[in-house]
């Protein structure tokens, strides 16, 4: 790799020549390709051509002021690390430099070592920033090569097991022993669980759940949960576990799809039943918030480990097997957390070791017209959404 292609490249944009001297000075003879700019608007058009790692940014400049040159350079690449040197350094000024975008705040006059330590500082973050985003493209690869390897390595040769074990209980029906029928059962039992397993995974990492948002309409959350509850209550019977529903007074509707907003309440609700102690009970509740409906599955059961809270809605998190030593996939959070997030909500948890736990869901509440439609500003995001799937088409 040559010395170029190490190079970082750095941008300075301030309108006083004795600063850029000083600055390209004090960076003289280090791994940079420096350029400077003594406005905004021929900076903004450097920041076009040389893609810089990190820009220095003055507040105060004739034509176009810093901040509107920290907005355009976060809408034009956010990657990029900026840092606001002024003059003129107050705390209101830097927090409003920190809400366009801007990553540190050096006022004038600096010394060579505040400039190279801020400078050295700028750079680290943006390696940061980019390999995250390169191990966010990765993650990305990942899922979409593991959703294919799932499907055609995995799922369709048990798929062919399974069919045979049918066939074969067929063919050899009366003629096999009681043991020899009981574990052929076991085995075809145990593939329609690696089955299921493996559409879940698929569920996880392939579905296109913002896809379901061009069906949104509006939703009573009393009827979701109902139907959640009604599809986890016979587990619910065999472990003795109570599900108490509480909806507080008349709850606005939500906009959504009711198919998948009960899949994310029954795997909140079905997990709190599963790490319930026999005879416990689950609490379901539903309130108004503010613009926000709110819904809470809490349990009493085994609780999570606080080093464990932080990724149990990430995917592939296991948690501790419950009273009857009940376990998943660790992917029912993961599917929720994309189904709440495809609904424009939010989820979050609490918990702690034997004590239970509680997920709390935050959707957008509804506002209905006389007619019982969604309000217009639905109707016409609904209708952007089936533009811009038609000119896709």
């Amino acid at each position: 790799m040559s010395g170029v292609e190490n190079e970082s490249r750095l941008l300075i944009i301030d309108d006083e020549d004795v600063v850029l001297d000083s600055c390209t000075q004090i960076l003289e003879g280090g791994p940079y390709r420096l350029a400077t700019a003594k406005d905004g608007e021929m900076g903004l058009r450097l920041v076009q051509e040389i893609q810089p790692d990190l820009v220095f940014v003055d507040l105060k400049m004739p034509g176009l002021s810093g901040f509107e040159v920290l907005e355009r350079i976060q809408v034009a690449d956010p990657s990029i690390v900026t840092v606001v040197i002024t003059g003129y350094a107050t705390v209101s000024s830097a927090v409003d430099a920190m809400k366009r975008g801007a990553y540190d705040f050096l006022p004038k006059p600096f010394t060579p070592d505040e400039f190279r330590l801020i400078t050295q500082r700028g750079l680290e973050k943006r390696k940061l920033v980019l390999e995250t985003m390169a191990l966010r493209r990765e993650k990305a690869l990942l899922q979409e090569h593991f959703a294919a390897i799932v499907s055609h390595e995995l799922k369709s040769p048990l798929g062919s097991v399974q069919q045979n074990l049918f066939a074969l209980s067929q063919e050899l029906a009366g003629s096999l022993t009681e043991y020899q029928s009981a574990r052929l059962e076991r085995m075809k039992s145990s593939i329609d669980v690696l089955l299921k397993l493996i559409h879940t995974w698929l569920r996880a990492y392939s579905a296109d759940l913002e896809g379901i948002q061009q069906t949104f309409g509006p939703l009573a959350v009393g009827d979701v949960i109902a139907k959640a509850i009604e599809i986890v209550q016979p587990h619910a019977v065999r472990k003795d576990v109570e599900i108490r529903p509480t909806i507080e007074g008349a709850l606005p509707s939500v906009s959504g799809d009711e198919g998948t907003l009960v899949e994310a309440l029954v795997n909140l609700l079905g997990n709190a039943v599963k790490f319930s102690r026999l005879g416990g009970l689950v609490n379901v509740a539903a309130s108004k918030d503010g613009p926000k409906v709110v819904i809470t599955v809490a349990d009493q059961g085994v609780g999570i480990a606080r080093e464990d809270l932080p990724f149990v809605l990430g995917g592939f998190h296991v948690g501790r097997p419950g009273p009857e030593a009940e376990r998943g996939s660790g992917l029912g959070l993961a599917i929720t957390r994309r189904i709440v997030e495809a609904h424009r909500g939010s989820i979050s948890a609490r918990s702690e070791l034997g004590k239970g736990s509680t997920f709390t869901i935050h959707l957008p509440a509804l506002s209905p017209n006389a007619n019982g439609r969604a309000s217009p500003e639905t109707e016409l995001a609904r209708d952007s959404q089936k533009e811009a799937s038609h000119e896709s088409t």
